[in-house]
C-alpha cells in the first residue's frame, strides 16, 4: 500500500474536516481527537447532492457510528464504512489514514471501492 503525506497534524481541525487532493481524488478527512483512529478519511464527493462537499458537513453520532452529515441534503456518512444511512446500496470509497511523527498519511487507493449512485 502506498501513502501520500497530506501535511501535519497542525493542518487539520479538531472535529472537523478538511479536504485534500490524494492521487487526483478529493478526499475528506475528519480529525477526531478523542477517538481511537483519530484521522478518518471517505470520498469528499456527496453522490446524492452530486457534489464535493463532505469535508464541510457536521460530524455526529448515530447508533454508535461516527457520521458526516451532508452540507447539502443532509444524508449521513458512517466515516468507517462510508454508508449512507439513510440509502444503504450508496456506499463512499474509504481510505485508511495514520499519524506518524506528527504527519498525516492517507492511503493512495480506496479500501472500500463499492461503486457509488
Amino acid at each position: 500500500m502506498s501513502w501520500h503525506n497530506i501535511g501535519t497534524i497542525d493542518n487539520l481541525v479538531a472535529n472537523s474536516g478538511v479536504c485534500a487532493l490524494v492521487n487526483n481524488q478529493q478526499v475528506a478527512i475528519f480529525y477526531i481527537p478523542q477517538n481511537p483512529t483519530a484521522v478518518l478519511a471517505i470520498s469528499n464527493y456527496d453522490p446524492i447532492g452530486k457534489a464535493n462537499v463532505l469535508s464541510r458537513g457536521i460530524i455526529g453520532s448515530i447508533d454508535n457510528k461516527l457520521v458526516v452529515a451532508s452540507p447539502l441534503y443532509k444524508q449521513h456518512f458512517c466515516l468507517e464504512t462510508g454508508e449512507c444511512l439513510e440509502a444503504e446500496a450508496i456506499h463512499l470509497p474509504v481510505f485508511n489514514a495514520k499519524i506518524e511523527d506528527g504527519s498525516v498519511f492517507i492511503s493512495s487507493e480506496p479500501k472500500v471501492t463499492t461503486a457509488v449512485a
